[in-house]
């Protein structure tokens, strides 16, 4: 029995998908979860052999959910998402992550690629692949990324040197070298350029 975790914060298609796996003789979802935060919670105290979590999460999103459970032995990660960004599959194959697949998958395929990944294999859908590899080099470093992704919620510099634990001078002087490089004008034009491109 391939034992999944489940997470996705939009409730119907939670349930939905988690129905139809269960339809599955091999398959069972042995836990559900609704944002980042409880979807690590939830594979930290089931250790199932996958866990399935949607790319767009509350308070975590999927890469850095996967980022937090990598180190716990046997438990494989596959991303479902419905914004294919290039960049997050580079983010998620550096996480860690065994599969990444579009939300407009079939529930019966998406089971057979969660009995490839059970038997060790990657699936990565060929059309983010191909895209993947015709996508520039993101040009920020770690830390401008950090910045940019408070930048996206839309607080002030404050409120993003809080969250982040920098000087408030320190986020102003990231922001600034980040919009430099992408060539805007504002640090939200920064952030959501970031975000298109799946960087952060």
């Amino acid at each position: 029995m391939i034992r999944v975790v489940l997470a996705d914060d939009e409730d119907l298609i939670r349930g939905a998908l988690a129905a139809l796996l269960e339809l599955e003789d091999d398959i069972s979802v042995v836990a559900q979860a609704s944002d980042g935060d409880a979807a690590v919670a939830a594979v930290r105290a089931h250790r199932p052999d996958i866990a399935v979590f949607d790319l767009e999460m509350p308070r975590r999103d999927g890469v850095l959910a996967a980022e937090a459970v990598r180190g716990l032995d046997g438990v494989a990660v596959v991303i479902v998402t419905r914004h294919a960004r290039p960049g997050v599959l580079r983010r998620a194959l550096s996480a860690g992550v065994r599969g990444f697949v579009p939300k407009t998958t079939p529930a019966a395929q998406l089971a057979s690629i969660l009995r490839d990944v059970h038997a060790g294999r990657r699936y990565v859908d060929s059309e983010i692949a191909a895209a993947a590899l015709t996508e520039g080099v993101c040009p920020l470093t770690a830390r401008e990324l950090d910045v940019l992704r408070y930048a996206l919620q839309g607080g002030t510099v404050a409120t993003i040197a809080g969250e982040a634990h920098l000087a408030a001078g320190t986020v102003r002087n990231y922001l600034s070298s980040a919009m430099t490089k992408l060539g805007v004008a504002t640090r939200y034009e920064a952030a959501r350029l970031a975000w298109d491109e799946g960087w952060i």
